[in-house]
């Protein structure tokens, strides 16, 4: 009997009072079980890089111990997607072994700003690239039987207002930038669900968007699994329901049973709708349902977490004083004695051990002497601090300085303000340059910040969050045990005023305009020549490389690009080979270049390895918006081939026949065109009307007369609530619930949002 039938047996048994209360979760973490038709409740936790699984409640309680893999900010710089399936896999090993059966994750979405406060859950700032890493992710899990969900889908790219907020995208941006990665991992691996985010897309919220969730997610990418909400995304469920959206979270929804009985009764639903959403529940159900659930090697998942890290850390600067000899050392910040690893927010994990950097320097055998030199929880310092590690580096080759973003600077709820390091961090370090101490610095931070010592440091490692190994990871690389072979997945601009969305991003205004269009990232930066500190695919070696013979040919509807590559140094390494795609003389506005393709390879000292890269039909074409469909426009492209989008030493053109005619925007390098000729149709703004409703702001209806009778009490014990919590948990919650609509505060408090708003209209609001 195929699977097909046994779910529409399931479903036909099913008595619609049991069918629309499926389509809302049992409680925080689980679906609803329909005992008459033998159908289990199953699991869903929080990820991606790691299982964060609450034993009860919702919110950001504690979890079971679990392994803390390094986030997506440094898994990407890995450039492997064989790694990285690793990581995937052992997640999911972790999953079944908790009879968990989605873990919520990846997370694909573009890094349009560095600012976003949430990158450290992202992969990149390409779609490209982040497309591979999630769908090499997917892959890795969904081995174990385990499902995944691929989020946030579509174009959430701040935390500001992120429940509100309505991004307003071209269609051409959107498509060829933010729906890219999505579709690249659908097409490839086939995630279990999709989550859908909380935000608007051109004015229509994406639980609602037909057009997003069936026209291109189902029936254009071939998507067969489930959508479901994030944690209390659903506006209309009636409207979500007709648009493809299947699974709400959490729940129950008792409001929004009612509104379907209702709609059932009106005819504006029919049993057709609601049994497409119910069979695609009850097959994810079928298929995760029945994971062997068996033990996991703690110790193993350590040493893949270890491998993660010490492969992806990127070198930035090194004069030489890498890796470390047998001198005398100085280790100075307190981030070493207790790292910064992971990211704030739901994807904290509680790792099943941590790995401090000043452990693990004195387990690998290094002597050295200690000095904290700020403090750890705010980055300030002292005079006494300062004066202190200058003294003790009297003496020393070299001061190894540790340094990084608080937690209180980046977490989900909240963007950055800005990109600088702490202060007193800073101080410190060119306090011990200024006394003629040879630096060397590693930076923890899950997004590029400004490092305006860089040109003076001996050597400076971008560390990222390293998850739970993260100290015996860089005590290997220090010492040379591990060959640094990361790579940026992402732009470091000289000042956040350099960045292609200044002005425009997590601004108060709900309606968040992307100004840039296509140009993000190293798109923007090569295309409007602007210098940056480190670009795109940036990362040195212990070793050094040559890329040589290069050669490009057409091999039927592909094309095939082969070059030599050969590890000139003197230790073995890994090199990342780059290929980026650029058709000069464009019709339309385009980038310089965009990557298309990459390999990483491993050579031993000096070894050479003949590499070949195939290039498809889809590495050459653009969004059409007249013709609404990816086209090749004809003409003579040129292929690059380097070590980042700034080192291209390797280039060759090739004649592509396409269309004469392409359709778009045009504009002058480096010159952004209006806003509003990007669009065919008038910019989908929304406007307030002025009344309360209930996607209406916490902080909209606080300024109301109503909202400061009724609402304004309730948030202030919500407030002394997470006041009480303190930490960067307490800068998040506040910082959402203010940016929260009404229709979603009763996600974690159990308040009755309708009786609420209600009682709002009847003040006369």
């Amino acid at each position: 009997m195929s699977d097909n039938h046994v779910v529409k047996q399931i479903v036909d048994s099913m008595s619609l009072d049991e069918k629309i209360r499926l389509l809302a979760g049992r409680d925080a973490w689980h679906t609803q079980p329909i005992e008459s038709a033998s159908l289990p409740s199953v699991m869903l936790t929080d990820g991606p890089h790691g299982l964060r699984k609450q034993e009860e409640g919702f919110g950001l309680n504690g979890s079971i111990p679990s392994t803390c893999f390094p986030p997506a900010c440094l898994m990407a710089a890995s450039w492997d997607e064989g790694m990285v399936g690793s990581v995937g896999s052992a997640i999911g090993e972790e999953c079944a072994a908790e009879d968990v059966s989605i873990i919520l994750g990846p997370g694909v979405n573009i890094k349009r700003s560095p600012l976003c406060g949430r990158n450290f859950e992202y992969y990149s700032e390409d779609p490209y690239l982040a497309g591979k890493m999630g769908a090499a992710f997917i892959r890795g899990v969904q081995k174990n039987g385990i499902g995944t969900s691929l989020k946030h889908f579509a174009a959430n790219n701040q935390e500001k207002a992120r429940m509100s907020s309505n991004s307003i995208i071209d269609e051409r941006a959107l498509r060829e930038i933010y729906l890219k990665p999505f579709e690249i991992a659908v097409r490839e691996s086939q995630p279990v669900t999709v989550m859908c985010s909380y935000n608007m897309i051109n004015g229509v919220y994406s639980c609602e968007n037909g057009w997003l969730l069936s026209d291109v997610l189902r029936d254009e990418w071939g998507f067969e699994g489930l959508v479901m909400t994030d944690w209390g995304a659903m506006d209309d469920r009636v409207e979500a329901t007709l648009s493809g959206l299947d699974l709400e979270m959490p729940g129950p929804s008792p409001m929004n049973e009612k509104k379907i009985r209702k709609a059932l009764e009106d005819g504006a639903l029919s049993i057709e709708d609601i049994d497409k959403c119910v069979s695609r529940i009850v097959s994810m159900v079928m298929r995760c349902r029945n994971v062997e659930k068996k033990p996991y090697s703690v110790d193993a998942h350590h040493k893949i977490a270890h491998d993660m890290a010490a492969s992806s850390f990127v070198l930035l600067e090194n004069d030489g004083a890498l890796p470390l000899g047998n001198g005398r050392y100085l280790l100075i910040g307190a981030l070493a004695e207790k790292p910064r690893y992971q990211g704030a927010g739901s994807s904290r994990i509680n790792p099943t051990k941590l790995d401090s950097i000043r452990d693990s320097l004195a387990a690998s055998g290094m002597a050295f002497d200690y000095a904290p030199g700020y403090d750890a929880e705010t980055g300030s310092t002292d005079d006494k601090l300062i004066s202190d590690a200058l003294r003790v580096s009297e003496g020393k080759d070299a001061a190894i300085v540790i340094i990084g973003l608080p937690e209180s600077y980046e977490s989900e709820g909240f963007d950055r303000k800005h990109m600088d390091l702490p202060s007193g961090e800073i101080r410190l370090v060119e306090a011990l340059l200024d006394a003629g101490v040879p630096v060397i610095a590693a930076v923890l931070a899950g997004s590029p910040v400004i490092l305006p010592f860089r040109k003076r440091v001996s050597s400076l490692l971008f560390c990222y969050l390293g998850g739970q190994a993260v100290g015996s990871a860089l005590a290997d690389v220090l010492s040379g045990r591990v060959n640094p072979s990361g790579k940026l997945a992402e732009t470091f601009p000289l000042s956040v005023a350099d960045t292609p969305c200044f002005g425009s991003f997590a601004t108060d205004d709900r309606n968040v305009e992307y100004r840039e269009s296509i140009f993000v990232g190293y798109r923007y930066y090569d295309w409007a020549g602007k210098e940056v500190a480190y670009p795109f695919g940036y990362g040195l070696s212990y070793t050094s490389f040559s890329l040589h013979s290069f050669d490009v040919r057409k091999d039927g509807d592909d094309v095939a690009a082969s070059l030599s590559v050969r590890n000139t140094g003197e230790k073995e390494g890994e090199e990342v080979v780059q290929i980026y795609i650029g058709l000069p003389g464009s019709h339309i506005m385009r980038p310089v270049r965009e990557l298309r393709a990459f390999r990483k390879v491993r050579l031993a000292p000096g070894e050479e390895e003949r590499i070949e890269i195939r290039l498809s039909h889809d590495s050459f074409s653009y969004y059409d918006t007249e013709l609404q469909s990816f086209e090749i426009e004809d003409g003579e492209y040129i292929i690059y081939a380097g070590t980042s989008s700034r080192d291209l030493p390797l280039s060759a053109s090739i004649r592509i026949n396409g269309r004469k005619e392409a359709h778009g925007a045009y504009a002058e390098r480096g010159k952004l065109p209006s806003f509003e000729s990007l669009f065919r149709k008038d910019v989908p703004r929304i406007k307030a009307d002025g009344g309360i409703t209930l996607n209406s702001t916490v902080s909209e209806v606080l300024e109301t007369e109503a909202g400061k009778a009724i609402l304004a009490p309730i948030v202030k014990e919500a407030e002394k609530a997470y006041e009480a919590i303190g930490g960067d948990v307490r800068t998040m919650m506040l910082s959402m619930l203010r940016d929260m609509p009404l229709r979603a505060l009763s996600m974690n408090s159990g308040l009755d949002v309708q009786a609420i708003y209600e009682a709002l209209k009847g003040y006369g609001a």
